[in-house]
């Protein structure tokens, strides 16, 4: 009987092991998505968003996972007002139609125990097109300050602006535009 007690216990303690998917909401303090584009050649701009917002939602045990980033794209930040505005426009982000770009994946892939790579769609100026996001660093641990699990990664890729309806000034204005989404997250 003892032993039967003992096996209802292990088996309990792997349910555990095998935990369930675990959410994670993005910190916008700490989520800045970028891109950086060939300038006629001269030199790579690089500008950013200062508001995104999602959800991020991991099983580690079954190396699975989901991913929901949403960009304000009337945040976007040159460094200089003028071009904001000139980004913001309908040439290119056209903002006031589409004040968000969105990325979202319900494949998440792992090497071993990290992200390494997240299939999804990303749809920007209302064009929605397949990207996979090659993720750099992925770390999760307790966060120093917030005594919750964190989660960050950083995140690339490479899209066409012409896919995207964006080309105007293309080829002079490089059409292959990298986006970087460095991410933080904190457990719900």
């Amino acid at each position: 009987m003892k032993r039967l007690g003992f096996l209802a216990i292990v088996a309990c303690m792997s349910n555990a092991a095998l935990a369930a998917p675990e959410t994670y909401i993005v910190d916008g303090n700490h989520t800045l998505p970028r891109f950086s584009y060939s300038h006629f050649g001269y030199s790579t701009q690089l500008s950013r968003f200062d508001k995104a917002s999602g959800k991020i939602v991991l099983d580690r045990a079954t190396k699975s996972g989901s991913v929901n980033v949403v960009i304000d794209t009337t945040s976007v930040n040159t460094g200089y007002a003028l071009f904001n505005e000139h980004i913001q426009a309908e040439d290119f982000l056209n903002t006031t139609k589409f004040p968000t770009a969105t990325f979202t994946s319900n494949k998440v892939n792992f090497d071993g125990d990290k992200v390494s790579t997240i299939d999804g769609v990303l749809t920007l100026k209302g064009v929605s097109r397949p990207v996979t996001l090659s993720v750099t660093s992925f770390l999760c641990m307790p966060h120093p300050m917030m005594k919750k699990e964190a989660c960050g990664a950083n995140a690339t890729t490479v899209v066409k602006r012409t896919d995207f309806n964006m080309g105007k000034h293309a080829p002079y204005v490089g059409d292959e535009v990298t986006i970087t989404i460095p991410v933080e997250a904190i457990k719900e």
